[in-house]
């Protein structure tokens, strides 16, 4: 039997893996890896053969039981299996459940952690998950649902934090929006939407709860989060400023590309 590796593949550029996650995968029989990782990753792995287990919202994705699957057989063919997950593996990456398909089978398994998509954002927008005198608390939450499963209290989670950091949410910004405030979060609230994360076209929109209700309006198409709290407050009152002054310098528009406010 060979050893399976979840590796954390981080929030998109492909030099913000971690250095063990490449040296496994320079040396991967095979690597099973997601819709979102970066081409050049990819290309580290040069000698393994490559299979597309990618999942995206709205899209034709691969049956988790399908990965379980491969990722057993292929142990018993190779030494070093490489299931590459995008940002960290354990955070909503359904982990757990390729773990248990391994553990039932008697195959050895080492997890690489990875930037989560969450830092990567918080780096583009300049601004601290706790920033001091502001945020003490942060969650990270989402508010899909998945068919099998039962409805969540994610708004009253979202509420009790300083900051909150929303995964596969953007295309729900309405609800996000009703759900919050009638969990008793002020309209006003800050809002950052970060687009492509660590990526040459990352972009940033700053808005307001009551604003993301026209997060439609943006055309997302990337990979995005919605961060929510008042550590964002300072990026959204400079936007306003800028909207208002009429101003419409490279910089303002590098920072504030898209938004709504």
């Amino acid at each position: 039997m060979g050893k399976v590796y979840l590796i954390g593949a981080g929030p998109g550029a492909a030099d913000l893996i971690t250095l063990r996650g490449a040296r496994l995968l320079e040396q991967a029989d095979v690597v099973f890896y997601d819709a979102l990782v970066h081409a050049d990753m990819l290309a580290l792995a040069g000698n393994a053969t490559k299979v597309a287990v990618g999942k995206r919202c709205g899209r034709v994705s691969t049956d988790q039981r399908f990965i379980n699957r491969q990722l057993v057989e292929a142990a018993s063919k190779y030494a070093i299996v490489v299931r590459l997950k995008g940002g960290d593996p354990m955070l909503f990456g359904r982990a757990r459940e390729e773990i248990a398909a391994l553990e039932h089978a008697s195959v050895e398994y080492e997890i690489v952690p990875g930037v989560t998509s969450a830092l990567a954002a918080h780096a583009e927008l300049g601004v601290s998950l706790t920033e001091r005198g502001v945020a003490r608390s942060v969650v990270f939450a989402t508010p899909r649902v998945g068919s099998d499963q039962e409805a969540s209290d994610w708004a009253a989670g979202v509420c009790a934090a300083d900051t909150a950091v929303l995964y596969m949410a953007a295309g729900q910004g309405a609800q996000i929006s009703e759900a919050l405030q009638a969990a008793g979060m002020h309209a006003r609230t800050p809002v950052a939407i970060v687009e492509n994360a660590s990526l040459a076209n990352a972009r940033r929109i700053l808005t307001t709860l009551e604003g993301l209700r026209d997060i439609g309006d943006w055309q997302i198409s990337g990979p995005a989060l919605v961060c929510i709290g008042e550590v964002y407050g300072t990026r959204l009152r400079m936007a306003e400023a800028v909207t208002a002054a009429g101003e419409e310098t490279a910089q303002a528009l590098a920072m504030f590309s898209g938004r709504r406010v």
